[in-house]
């Protein structure tokens, strides 16, 4: 017996074997199950979503010989006739292949007659934005007043082409793209099932090459099969994709963190070395960001991979400025990347963009103790200096005017050392003085200090900013104050109203003060009153900014 691909011996039967369209099958279902059909459905979507297979178990759902349900037996001769592509009364036509309308004109010529062996004649025009405007005429009055036995079935990917004439005419199902954890899911799932040894991480990897249709992750995962000897691994995987690991992606995030040119380079030549799309490794690189921002905003990228660890690692190293730029010419860089010469030179360049662009930072210009590496992060024997707290916290929390921190870490202050009073300013001083950086820095900055005893310190955080609050963001302020002040104490932070002034507030109003104050010194120079009174000058206020530390 000859072998049968995956995506055709996987395709679904059933509505309930569709994966990652249940919004389209419960609308299906109840109309299936209460007997409210229409003449005209039109699904769209991406490639590889399952548009024909859903129309096709829908038109199995019509004819099955046990009666119109969303549950088609499945064994009676008509809805084997269909799952083998031979049911007569299912007419399944290319649009792209027949275009013109003395085409469409034959086709719809035997509308009126009734189904051979069916319940309904169904007809399933695939890619119908390929039919020309005089064939959208033709079936247009035939959608319009079709006869009872007969059922439209449109799909296309792009629906933006089809006349409003025509979508008036039908009920529209947008199908989705496929998360990443659908189709893994579903290769485990096939895997699994075909006793076929493989390796989460190629999962992984064809998941994200499948850019959401389920059709493509089952063709590569064939691909996989057959490259990697009937076993499905990691290397052999990104061999086959000209990707690389993710560890490579680390380790470039590691030359960045450093500073370090040359080790830069030096590992762009080892992943040179592999023979890589370097397109798909800045792909990849856009990725690990991403997941970095998400794990500095609100704490947890919303899934556990075995490169978490390493994830939270970059998170509380580097500033959530430098992730943010680092993405923004990442994104910039894609574009720019088919204009170099070749790939590796305009990849290599994307790479140096961001080391160049660099905000600079006291703790980078001036000397600092080499940052801690934790699992992946940046390396022990870095010479970036570790983070202040002013420089690693949210852009909330940020504030140039602040007084800069200590260019060494201060040792631990001992559990016996006093708490501070309950005014806001020491709460802000506290804060300064904690090793704290990103979503939980922004957590303090937002809390107004309650009470602070020798065994417990109560805040209170306002509903505006409770999506601070996270198990994550409370555990890294706890551990920090603990650091200062002893195992023993505990945190409780309480959301409610903040009537005293937070030191977020305070490094707003701050700024906002300076601004003002800039803006008046402006407005009082002798030669902007010359040029307003001279040549109509008008001043930009929006543009005026004080000038900070060295500039």
């Amino acid at each position: 017996m000859s072998y049968e691909v995956l995506a055709r011996k996987w395709r679904p039967h059933r509505f309930d074997e569709l994966v990652g369209q249940e919004h389209v099958v419960q609308a299906l279902s109840n109309a299936l199950d209460n007997n409210r059909l229409h003449h005209a459905y039109l699904f769209t979507g991406t490639r590889g979503v399952g548009k024909t297979t859903l129309a096709r178990i829908f038109a199995k759902s019509l004819n099955c010989e046990e009666g119109v349900s969303s549950h088609p037996c499945g064994k009676c001769s008509i809805c084997r006739e269909v799952d083998e592509g031979r049911f007569v009364d299912l007419l399944e036509v290319d649009a792209a292949s027949r275009t013109k309308v003395d085409q469409t004109r034959e086709l719809l010529e035997n509308v009126p007659y009734a189904p051979v062996r069916g319940r309904y004649k169904v007809y399933l025009i695939d890619e119908v934005h390929m039919f020309s405007d005089s064939s959208f005429n033709a079936l247009l009055k035939t959608l319009e007043e079709p006869p009872e036995h007969v059922k439209f079935l449109l799909a296309t990917t792009d629906p933006q082409k089809l006349p409003m004439t025509v979508l008036s005419r039908c009920l529209q199902f947008s199908l989705k793209r496929m998360t990443l954890e659908q189709i893994g899911g579903q290769l485990r799932h096939i895997l699994e099932s075909e006793s076929i040894p493989f390796d989460d991480n190629a999962l992984l990897a064809l998941a994200a090459a499948a850019d959401g249709s389920m059709r493509d992750g089952l063709s590569l995962l064939d691909q996989a099969i057959a490259f990697g000897g009937g076993e499905v691994r990691q290397q052999q995987v990104e061999a086959m994709l000209g990707s690389v690991s993710r560890d490579y992606v680390f380790g470039l995030l590691d030359a960045l963190a450093t500073g370090d040119g040359e080790l830069l380079l030096r590992r762009i030549a080892d992943i040179a070395g592999r023979a890589p799309d370097f397109s798909g490794v800045l792909d990849e690189m856009l990725r690990v960001l991403h997941n970095i921002a998400l794990t500095q905003i609100i704490g947890t990228t919303g899934e556990e991979t075995p490169e978490s660890g390493r994830i939270d690692a970059f998170a509380d190293t580097l500033p959530a400025e430098d992730v943010q730029l680092y993405y923004q010419i990442g994104l910039a860089g894609k574009q720019e990347m088919n204009h170099a010469p070749d790939l590796r030179s305009g990849f290599e360049m994307v790479l140096l963009r961001m080391l160049a662009f660099r905000p600079e930072t006291e703790t980078r210009s001036g000397s600092a103790a080499p940052a801690a590496r934790d699992q992946g992060g940046p390396p022990a024997g870095a010479s970036r200096a570790p983070q202040s707290s002013a420089t690693r916290s949210g852009p909330a929390a940020r504030d140039q005017g602040r007084a800069p921190a200590a260019d060494a870490p201060a040792p631990p202050a001992p559990a016996t050392q006093a708490p501070p009073g309950e005014t806001g300013a020491d709460w802000s001083a506290l804060i300064e003085d904690l090793d704290l950086g990103g979503i939980s820095r922004q957590l303090a900055d937002n809390c107004a200090l309650e009470s602070f005893t020798e065994n417990r310190i109560r805040l209170l955080l306002s509903e505006q900013h409770q999506a601070l609050k996270s198990e994550l963001s409370e555990r890294r302020l706890r551990e920090a104050l603990q650091k200062k002040y002893g195992e023993g104490l505990t945190l409780e932070i309480r959301v409610g109203e903040v009537r005293a002034e937070t030191p977020a507030q305070q490094t707003t109003r701050a700024q906002n003060e300076r601004i003002e104050e800039a803006r008046q010194q402006m407005a009082d120079d002798p030669f902007v009153k010359a040029a307003q009174q001279h040549f109509d000058a008008v001043m930009l206020e929006e543009s005026v900014k004080p000038v900070t530390r060295g500039e």
